[in-house]
């Protein structure tokens, strides 16, 4: 493929392991697509699909998954630690090769008013967003599933493509976008203390005062008795990984609780990586070059 776009769409669903497997195979043995991972969390009830190809060759496999997710998930019996407003909550383009953003919000914008047709709700976020109240997930997605009937009625949350004033019955509404490679890292911490978690969570999420280009919030890991801080690093160029793991460190201490584990969700670029062995490791004057697999590779 000589130009590359990714696309991450989330699914609302992460327990029904048959559910699941009929989303992924949308995106499997297909030309000019190639599906490179995909994660499901029951606690989150969500899974994490991330797929490249040329631009034009995405967005038949992506309506496929939406007429999938229509037909299987239904938001009015769903539960989950993760904040939802849709059975595909969201789906991002992020121009990787040899394309570019305003290409990537191009592609968004077709690919929503194509779901739109299909009688589900579309907002436009991020870098293809209509408006700059819209440029932030969280804000989009604020009232879930349940609050979106009520928070649509609004002028201000009408949606962009599809039933402008109401969501779909059972399929919610989905968020499309374009953005810059986004690192979903979770932290873990031994406590159960849901409370605590949310404590650490705003302290260190930018909209909290915390850490820039950092959204962060408490989750309840129930079956291993432990919570979470779950993050998306949306530019960790800018925020390092480890700086948020050193934030969420420190601020357990005072509640006397400690990091147990980390967790990357879905792919992220190997320099946000780096950048941690870097620092953890004390490494002076390290190039990227010194790399085996980049060497190789080159």
């Amino acid at each position: 493929m000589n130009r590359i776009m990714e696309v991450v769409p989330n699914f609302s669903e992460g327990r029904n392991v048959e559910v699941v497997e009929r989303i992924v195979n949308c995106f499997r043995n297909l030309d000019n697509v190639k599906l490179l991972d995909y994660s499901s969390d029951k606690d989150h009830n969500r899974t994490v699909v991330t797929v490249v190809g040329e631009p034009e060759a995405l967005k038949a496999p992506i309506l496929e998954a939406v007429k999938v997710a229509k037909e299987t998930i239904d938001l009015r019996t769903h539960s989950g630690e993760h904040p939802r407003m849709g059975a595909m909550d969201v789906c991002p383009f992020i121009p990787i090769k040899n394309v570019t953003m305003e290409e990537a919000v191009a592609l968004a914008k077709e690919v929503g008013e194509a779901i739109g047709a299909m009688d589900i709700p579309v907002f436009l976020y991020e870098k293809a967003a209509s408006s700059p109240e819209r440029e932030n997930l969280a804000k989009v997605r604020k009232g879930q599933f349940e609050g979106m009937a009520e928070k649509m009625k609004e002028d201000a949350w009408h949606a962009d493509f599809g039933p402008a004033d109401h969501p779909h019955e059972s399929f919610g509404c989905v968020a499309v976008g374009a953005r810059m490679p986004l690192v979903a890292f979770n932290v873990n911490l031994n406590t159960p203390d849901i409370a605590i978690a949310d404590f650490i969570a705003k302290r260190v999420r930018f909209i909290g005062g915390g850490l820039r280009f950092t959204k962060a919030m408490g989750v309840e890991l129930k079956e291993r008795h432990i919570t979470q801080i779950s993050m998306n690093m949306t530019d960790y160029t800018k925020t390092s990984l480890y700086q948020s793991l050193e934030m969420v460190r420190n601020e357990a201490k005072r509640f006397g609780v400690s990091v147990v584990g980390t967790e990357i969700i879905g792919l992220l670029p190997m320099d946000a990586l780096i950048q941690s062995a870097e620092f953890y490791m004390g490494i002076e004057n390290f190039s990227r070059d010194q790399i085996l697999e980049t060497r190789i590779m080159d």
